[in-house]
């Protein structure tokens, strides 16, 4: 059984994560989002995770709170984040890890499944959601009605 994860803040959920999630639903037998609690928005952890239960009723949800504060690419802030990963995962067989950003190698590599990458650059839906937090003017074309909504 092929079984797919991806993780994010969804701060806001927007197209380019749509397509990560569209994509995974479509491979995998079984896909899970892990979603992360983050204080940069105020939408609430699961407000954000009803914009996806809402589009996406098959994907399996996981809250992740009190995730770590040590972000970063060099291996100690690697490992307290995939560690981290692992206790989100447990008795969870994951094969399967969807990203678009450059931390996904590591993620796969220390919970040994495949790498999954899906628009890192960008192409497809050129946005991101600290670009969205900048300001949501002009940018409704990347939400979902439902998402947007809570941004006004």
């Amino acid at each position: 059984m092929k079984i797919g994860f991806t993780i994010g803040k969804f701060a806001p959920l927007h197209k380019g994560h749509q397509y990560l999630i569209e994509k995974g639903l479509k491979e995998m037998d079984k896909f899970y989002v892990i979603i992360y609690e983050t204080k940069v928005t105020e939408i609430s952890i699961e407000i954000r995770a009803n914009w996806i239960k809402q589009m996406y009723p098959d994907v399996n949800i996981i809250y992740a709170k009190n995730p770590p504060s040590q972000y970063g690419l060099d291996e100690e802030s690697v490992k307290i984040q995939t560690d981290y990963l692992k206790q989100m995962v447990k008795g969870i067989q994951v094969t399967h890890f969807y990203n678009s950003e450059l931390y996904g190698k590591f993620v796969a590599r220390d919970l040994g499944v495949k790498e999954i990458q899906v628009d890192r650059k960008r192409e497809k839906f050129p946005i991101s959601g600290t670009e969205i937090r900048e300001g949501v003017k002009n940018k409704e074309n990347f939400l979902e009605e439902i998402v947007y909504k809570d941004l006004k």
